[in-house]
């Protein structure tokens, strides 16, 4: 397998305690953490609202903040990680997401929930999210190990997201929300320690390549966007991005808004995450031998049935957990192929910096799907017209992943003089 230009040497090739088993187990522990809070986030809208008197709208407008500055400094934060190495990034990212959510645990006013949040979470998981984790994976980690372990990284969130939405209804229901936020809080900062393991070493210091080989970073933006597989898949990355935000915050409100209880809402949230575990998994295992654009059509396609399933019929308790079981096994999956491919045309020199542009595409889609759920229903009374916008964006990107060519670009390759 021929190797992109500016890509790193895996670190696993060199000694020490850092072995792939020690890096994929910390890493998936960084990813676990870092996504389980903010898809719990959603319980706390109904509490939140009724002691401060505040409608949908101000809380969704504090998440959907959060989701697109969270898009907004991905590219940064790789781009950083890249040049700089990981470990920093990481420790100012669980920094300020346990500071956000400390601060949203003393929020009394829409101002202080959205710096709270919405800015501090949403920079700090740019900071310490499971994207930096799989750059981190796809760099120091063999070629023959990366697949599985792109899978289990993005299954680690979903864990995550299994873990604390129960967590966290039982967290509210005993000791309250602010308890519930500052237990959250605390637990973010076990992610400095975990990173030490994942930590990537400067570009300045890995580089292996001869200088002519040597790509900058605004060649590499260059080169990106004037692919057009890479635009497609961005612009197909925007619908995962609508879909999960709107689900993670509007949907246990939905589910009770029908007669469906908060805890019966917590375990439908569990439930996608429990599911996304098997279906990141299966994904990272068979993007090795299917085509990736193939398995990322499916899975936006898949993804609009099963919304279309949903809203057709009444809502119970069973229809709902078996929604989220249907919508787990494509919840987080479109993340394995989709850095993958990145990384396939691009190699892996910047490919935290290119996943994090194609992810601002991802959380601008989640920044609309949060913010127009909470004006719709402050204006409508209902979430109907997202749920069917939700619907035609999962069969329009379906469409749009299939002419992506899987592929490395070509580059000119400097000659001896």
């Amino acid at each position: 397998m021929s190797i992109q230009a500016g890509d790193l040497a895996p670190a696993s090739r060199s000694s020490g305690w850092r072995t792939p088993a020690v890096i994929i187990l910390c890493g998936c522990a960084i990813g676990m953490l870092g996504f389980g809070p903010r898809s719990a986030l959603g319980f706390f809208v109904q509490p939140m609202s009724h002691e401060f008197a505040w409608g949908r709208d101000v809380f969704g407008l504090a998440i959907a903040f959060q989701n697109l500055l969270w898009g907004l400094g991905q590219p940064f934060a790789g781009a950083i990680a890249d040049r700089f190495g990981l470990f920093r990034v990481m420790c100012i990212g669980a920094l300020l997401y346990a500071g956000g959510l400390l601060l949203m645990r003393y929020s009394s006013t829409p101002l202080s929930l959205n710096i709270g949040a919405g800015v501090m979470v949403g920079f700090g998981l740019a900071g310490c999210s499971f994207n930096l984790v799989l750059a981190a994976f796809t760099k120091l980690l063999p070629v023959e190990k990366r697949g599985l372990a792109l899978g289990a990284g993005t299954a680690a969130g979903s864990l995550g997201q299994f873990l604390f939405a129960p967590i966290g209804v039982a967290l509210i229901d005993n000791f309250g929300w602010q308890q519930a936020l500052t237990v959250f809080g605390f637990l973010m900062l076990l992610i400095i320690p975990l990173a030490l393991a994942i930590s990537t070493p400067p570009v300045a210091s890995a580089a292996h390549a001869a200088p002519a080989d040597e790509q900058t970073i605004t060649k590499a933006l260059a080169e990106a966007f004037g692919h057009r597989s890479y635009v497609l898949l961005v612009l197909g990355f925007f619908t995962c991005g609508f879909q999960l935000a709107f689900i993670t915050v509007h949907l246990p409100a939905f589910l009770v808004d029908r007669g469906v209880s908060t805890q019966t809402g917590g375990w439908v949230i569990a439930a996608i995450g429990l599911f996304n575990i098997m279906g990141s998994l299966s994904v990272g295992y068979l993007q090795n031998s299917l085509p990736k654009r193939y398995i990322l059509s499916a899975i936006y396609f898949t993804r609009a049935l099963a919304t279309l399933a949903f809203i057709s019929f009444p809502i119970t308790p069973f229809s709902a957990i078996a929604f989220g079981a249907v919508s787990g096994l494509t919840w987080l999956s479109t993340v394995p192929p989709t850095s993958a491919l990145v990384a396939l045309m691009f190699g892996t020199r910047w490919l935290a910096t290119l996943y994090g542009f194609a992810f601002v595409s991802h959380q601008v889609g989640g920044f609309l799907g949060v913010w127009l759920g909470g004006i719709v229903f402050e204006k409508f009374g209902s979430y109907t017209p997202i749920w069917w916008l939700s619907i035609l964006f999962g069969i329009l990107s379906a469409l749009i992943n299939l002419p992506i060519v899987e592929k490395p670009v070509a580059r000119m390759v400097a000659q001896p003089a």
